[in-house]
This record gives structure tokens, sequence and C-alpha cells, in this order.
């Protein structure tokens, strides 16, 4: 269990309807206008493993963290399960075995930005590192391809958890969001593909949390491997 230390319900952006809000914590960022990473250890090495460990060292950088959330699955060791890629450098290659559980739920996928900070998520099988790729996580499984709910996903579902993923927007921008309570798969694909999504991507679940002080909504416990975050200077 983990408790909220504030917990209010902020106002959404124009993309989210009344219902989405009371069901959804959500973020949009647009690439060309803001700094977005993806984070897994500090300076000395060590994994950051929560969103408070996150906060603090990008403050010690001077900067603010604006937002963040768990970005990806990760093995006994906080360390990623699938492809992580982190200032152009590839820390651990891309995961093409075949298991049991979400991660290996077929297609799954990856979220990357390029050097001129465009981003896109694809199916693993369709991902290429031509040099040019800042930032890469690796999860699974997609939750919306080419506009359509995976076919995997049963309507009605009762497998109900805390849920966050990303998604790709018509304007380019992102969307990354998580369920307040709990959602199956179907519905929380749904949410990305109401929102005209091409293609999202979930990320965790249970174990999800936010940190997205604007809105009211701070979680800054959990025990992770790769986070995203977007920072602003001081």
């Amino acid at each position: 269990m983990f408790i909220l230390s504030l917990f209010t319900v902020g106002v959404f952006a124009s993309t989210n309807s009344k219902s989405d809000e009371d069901r959804f914590i959500s973020y949009q960022v647009d690439l060309k206008k803001q700094e977005l990473k993806l984070y897994w250890k500090d300076g000395n090495n060590q994994t950051l493993k929560s969103l408070n460990n996150l906060k603090i060292w990008v403050e010690a950088k001077n900067k603010s963290l604006v937002f963040a959330m768990n970005a990806g699955m990760y093995k006994k060791d906080n360390s990623p399960l699938g492809l992580f890629i982190q200032d152009g450098k590839t820390i651990i290659p891309l995961n093409k075995r075949t298991a049991s559980g979400n991660f290996y739920l077929k297609p799954n996928g990856v979220f990357y930005v390029d050097n001129k900070n465009n981003a896109a998520i694809c199916k693993t099988e369709k991902f290429i590192n031509n040099g040019n790729t800042k930032y890469a996580t690796q999860s699974g499984p997609m939750l919306v391809i080419d506009g359509n709910i995976h076919r995997g996903f049963k309507r009605g579902s009762a497998n109900l958890k805390i849920r966050n993923g990303v998604g790709v927007l018509p304007n380019n921008n992102l969307i990354f969001a998580m369920s307040k309570k709990g959602i199956n798969l179907y519905d929380f694909a749904n949410y990305f593909k109401k929102l005209g999504c091409e293609n999202a991507l979930y990320f965790d679940g249970f174990v999800s949390r936010t940190y997205l002080p604007e809105k009211n909504w701070v979680q800054t416990d959990g025990n992770f491997g790769v986070m995203v975050g977007v920072v602003k200077n001081k």
C-alpha cells in the first residue's frame, strides 16, 4: 500500500472530457518546447528507483521536475527488462524473447525520441536504431497499433489495475496517462484511441506512479527501473 501525499483533481488538457478527468491523470508534452529525458541511474551509478530520488537528483542539477512517471518494466534488480537508450547510448539491448506476462504480450513496443526531438512508438520488430535515437524504452504490450486496440485485449475484462502508458497525439505531442483507479487493458487502450493516438504503449500496472504538481498530484514513492521526466530550469 502507498499514501498519496497530495490528492486534488486538477484541470485536464482540452483533449480530455470531464469523465476522463475523473478517471485519469494525464500530461501532454511538446518536445519542441519542453525538455524530456529518460532516467535510470544517478551520477554515482546508483539506481534512482523512486520519483522522490529522481526529483532530488534533478534539483541537484539546478532543474525543476515538472512531470515524471515510471516508464517501462524492470527486473528484480531494477534493471530495464527491455531496450533502454539514454543520451544516444544503448544501455540495455532490445528484448526479442518470447515469454509470459504483459511485457511479452505481442506485439510489445518501443517508445523513442530522436536527436531532433521527434518521438514515436512502434512495434518491437519495427524498431531500428540508426544512430539517431536519443532516448528509448521498451515495454509491452502495445495498447494501440495503427489506430486499433490490441487484439488480445478483452472488453469487460475483470483484470483491473492502476496502469500507465504513453501515446502520440495527432498534433505529434505526447500524452502520458495513468488511471486513478483500477482499469482493464481494453478500456485503458480505448482512452488513447479516443484521443486520436495511432500508437500507444503500456508502461506498467499496479506499481505505477505519477508526479505532476501542477495538477496537485504528487506521488514520490515507488520502486522502478526506467522513469521519464520533464524538467525546466529553476
